[in-house]
């Protein structure tokens, strides 16, 4: 079976899912029989996956980093822009045939979310707990005003 080569998302190597469909791009791949054939031949990070959401004042970004110790995430944000990178590492080294299932994603990962608004940089706050890392980016008022005193600058 051919599926169209495309970069897969988090969930896709986490899982082991597979697009049969993308009009991205016309290259075709045979499809592996392991997962492991999959994981192996994958170059590229994974995808988080999030949840981006807006209340009054914030724009609010929720992703899982279960795994992964908040000094190995490197969080990077512009007016406009989130990235999201780090990695997810196993503690021991265990023996392909000590294994009875193999499931979850370990190695890099990265996402970049671009905001459907500015956001106030200097005033973000990033809080990690129990794996859930909450990244909350304080929207820009443009409506808000204030008065501007003239200095007085003749000696």
């Amino acid at each position: 079976m051919l599926i169209p080569k495309t970069k897969r998302t988090f969930f896709e190597k986490l899982t082991g899912a597979i697009r049969i469909q993308d009009d991205t791009e016309s290259k075709e791949i045979e499809i592996p029989d392991t997962k492991k054939e999959l994981l192996d031949g994958e170059e590229s990070d994974g995808q988080l996956t999030v949840d981006v959401y807006q209340t009054y004042s914030d724009i609010v970004i929720k992703t899982m980093v279960a795994g992964v110790k908040p000094e190995d995430l490197d969080i990077s944000i512009t007016r406009d822009m989130v990235t999201i990178k780090g990695k997810r590492e196993t503690e021991r080294n265990i023996t392909e045939e000590d294994y009875f299932q193999r499931e979850l994603y370990w190695g890099s990962f990265s996402r970049t979310i671009l905001l459907p608004q500015e956001i106030e940089v200097d005033e973000a706050e990033a809080v990690e707990k129990h794996g859930l890392l909450i990244l909350k980016l304080p929207k820009i008022d443009k409506n808000r005003q204030t008065k501007l005193r003239v200095k007085n600058n003749n000696n």
